[in-house]
């Protein structure tokens, strides 16, 4: 049980606590109630009061002695007698049921409407008869002067059939495109009809003629109001001969006198949500009025609600036993729940021993529930601009934010985000076109980056899914394309496999045996288990190799690809050591061939000097002439001078082909002894440079000194 107080009422939940499955033992319940303190404060008012899966609808014959419920799935029906406390029946239908009614005082006499537009009639022994409808149907009421039933739904006709004479009636022509509810008042009999438009059409069943129309669409819309659809009527309720309770699908409920066209009181949930079922205690002048959410009573005459329940899954329907203050609700839950309000009345007289019970639980702990308020925190307060209002009597303080009015918070929350709706749209149209999607057949796509790779994986993943499902206890394990680890490898294109590089190549024989030899022992298992199913192991066949034979020879030619592979590399890079000597003595024949040139312009002494050529190779930055001529220096050099020349300018360059011809390039780190001391000599190189004297003024162009080049001063 769970105790509840909103509005200074308080609220047993009797359905609150943990069920026990129904193919426990005797003993092994009797020990969990004597362990589990959950299970020892649960109070199984009625026993077996749930469906398999969810409840539709639920009602109380007017006996007060059976409560009937329909539900799915599979669609029946349950009858409990409360005298006994436990299911006095079951019967299972062929389809879901749209709503029902109880025409007798007991279960006797049933009427069911069906989803596939079947009208149903049960008798105290089970099914009675069975008719049709010509279209399908959503609610019908029973007249109970003249014995006929008025069934609506997608139509614009009201068809009536009477159970007196076994045949269909002339139908009632409506204005409406659809009828969603209908019902008869009980004193004076006048038949009413909510339509889709959001009017009441009523009708007198005496003339058959419309004697009223009531447009509640535009009276359920305050002022300043966005409207988003026309609202329809979802709910109707006669109270007396003259109150009338409408429900809109957009969450008001509108109260009526039938004298006036115009409502005396509007009630809104704040949901936005259809109301399902709207209930009068006289009492109290109470309305109850539920939508999928939640159930609010309030006072009729002002408007002022008295308390709320709040279940945990939404509600489909609500019934008040008679002259009590017990409500039970059908919801979307196997559980059916069952709510005690001693401020609505007393317990029926099968359970009075709830009234004992709710004085003994006074002292257990509440939860306080505040009514048509929204809880907001200090950051929701900064998104919708209304940190200022803390302090003032708009916000009520309470643990980690505040309590607000649910009016101000809509309309707030409508300026400041105004294009909520169309954002909403777009994600609701969205998930409408992903749907369609998944229905149709699905299509692999490969990844843009390494699509071999993936494709292989795939082919692999279903051999092995279709040998997990052919055994009896075969599991699958996850995909590497499926997994959010790897999942860059498929997307980033540096991580693309290279096939002309030489890791690949020889690496691709072992890796392409590898994945034969799997497939190989793919197939052999699928074999062995098709041939398990079958009949027992047969002997080996002559002249078929052995599996050890098998392997060995994949060994063999493993090996001799991998040595393939490395003549050919070895091929391919002899020729191009092959190409690189025959331009390098290109290279040398042009260079004797201009310096013989220039040793002969230098012995007949002449001024004039010619350009030297050099060739740049493919690949090779140009920087100047000199690093030109050095590379060419470099390339006559022996080994040793070239490495000591390497040392002396602090570089080193490592080549390995057998990693895959990778060159490194690193620099010797100095000490800081040995930077402090270049710093130095910089520092004194740069003083001694600004104290230099230029000595161009003493050169003489009368004499030529020793040499070629004119001597020193030149």
């Amino acid at each position: 049980m769970q105790i509840s107080s909103v509005n200074d009422v308080k609220i047993y939940n009797l359905s609150h606590g943990k069920s026990l499955p129904e193919w426990l033992s005797d003993r092994k319940k009797r020990q969990l109630q004597k362990k589990d303190v959950d299970i020892q404060r649960r109070i199984e008012l009625i026993q077996d009061f749930e469906m398999p899966t969810v409840c539709t609808s639920i009602k109380v014959s007017r006996d007060g002695q059976f409560i009937l419920a329909a539900g799915t799935y599979k669609p029946r029906i349950r009858c409990y007698d409360t005298y006994q406390l436990s299911l006095k029946f079951e019967r299972c239908l062929d389809s879901d049921v749209v709503a029902f009614d109880i025409l007798s005082d007991d279960y006797s006499k049933l009427v069911f409407l069906h989803s596939n537009r079947y009208v149903e009639f049960h008798s105290q022994h089970g099914q009675y008869y069975k008719t049709r409808i010509p279209k399908f149907g959503r609610d019908f009421s029973y007249h109970y002067p003249s014995c006929d039933l008025y069934f609506v739904g997608a139509s614009s006709q009201v068809f009536r059939l009477n159970l007196e004479q076994g045949r269909f009636l002339n139908s009632l022509q409506t204005d409406a495109v659809e009828n969603n509810v209908c019902d008869i008042n009980p004193v004076h009999h006048l038949f009413a009809t909510g339509t889709s438009e959001g009017r009441v059409e009523c009708w007198d069943p005496r003339v058959r003629n419309r004697v009223g129309v009531l447009d509640c669409a535009l009276s359920s819309l305050s002022e300043g109001a966005e409207v988003q659809s026309l609202p329809s009527i979802s709910a109707l309720k006669f109270n007396g001969s003259l109150a009338m309770a409408v429900g809109t699908s957009t969450g008001q409920v509108l109260l009526y006198d039938l004298r006036s066209s115009r409502p005396l009181l509007v009630k809104d949930h704040f949901y936005s949500l259809p109301i399902k079922s709207i209930n009068f205690h006289d009492q109290l002048d109470l309305v109850v009025s539920a939508d999928s959410k939640i159930i609010k009573l309030w006072n009729k005459d002002t408007g002022k609600a008295f308390s709320s329940i709040q279940p945990q899954t939404n509600i489909n329907d609500v019934c008040i036993y008679p002259n009590s203050g017990m409500l039970f609700t059908a919801n979307e839950d196997p559980k059916m729940n069952t709510f005690y309000v001693p401020a609505l009345g007393p317990a029926p007289r099968w359970c009075s021993f709830l009234d004992n019970l709710t004085e003994e639980l006074e002292e257990s702990p509440e939860s306080t529930v505040y009514d048509d308020y929204k809880f907001v925190t200090r950051k929701d307060l900064e998104n919708l601009g209304l940190s200022h209002l803390v302090g003032s009597s708009l916000l009520r303080a309470y643990m980690h934010g505040y309590f607000m009015d649910i009016r101000l918070y809509h309309k707030v929350k409508s300026m400041a985000n105004p294009f909520a709706y169309d954002e909403y749209r777009k994600d609701k149209i969205r998930q409408k076109i992903e749907e369609s999607r998944t229905q149709r057949v699905p299509v692999k796509k490969l990844p843009k980056v390494n699509k071999e790779l993936a494709l292989k994986l795939m082919e692999q993943g279903d051999e092995e899914a279709e040998l997990a499902s052919r055994k009896k206890k075969g599991k699958v394990l996850p995909s590497v394309l499926g997994d959010e680890r790897f999942k860059v490898m498929f997307e980033n294109p540096d991580y693309q496999v290279d096939e002309q590089s030489e890791e690949f190549r020889l690496l691709n024989p072992i890796v392409s045996k590898v994945g034969q030899k799997r497939q190989k022992k793919l197939r052999l298992m699928a074999q062995q288990v098709a041939a398990s199913q079958k009949a027992d192991d047969e002997e080996e066949p002559e002249g078929r190799a052995s599996s050890e034979e098998e392997s060995s020879d994949d060994d063999k030619s493993w090996v001799e690809e991998v040595r393939e592979q490395r003549r050919l590399i070895w091929e391919e890079g002899r020729d191009r050591r092959r190409q690189k000597r025959k331009e390098g003595d290109r290279n040398t024949v042009l260079l004797e061939t201009e310096q013989s040139g220039e040793a002969s312009n230098m012995a007949e002494g002449t001024r004039t000097s010619r350009p030297q050529y050099y060739q740049i190779k493919a690949g090779e930055e140009f920087r100047s002439f000199n690093d030109m001529a050095r590379k060419q220096r470099l390339q006559k050099a022996s080994l040793e001078d070239r490495l000591k020349l390497e040392e002396h300018s602090g570089t080193s360059n490592v080549a390995d082909t057998a990693v895959g011809s990778k060159q490194l390039t690193f620099t010797l780190r100095k000490s800081e002894q040995q930077t402090k001391q270049q710093q130095a000599e910089w520092e004194h190189h740069e003083e001694r440079r600004k104290l230099r004297r230029s000595a161009g003024h003493l050169s003489s162009d009368r004499g030529r000194g020793r040499g070629f080049g004119g001597g020193r001063g030149r």
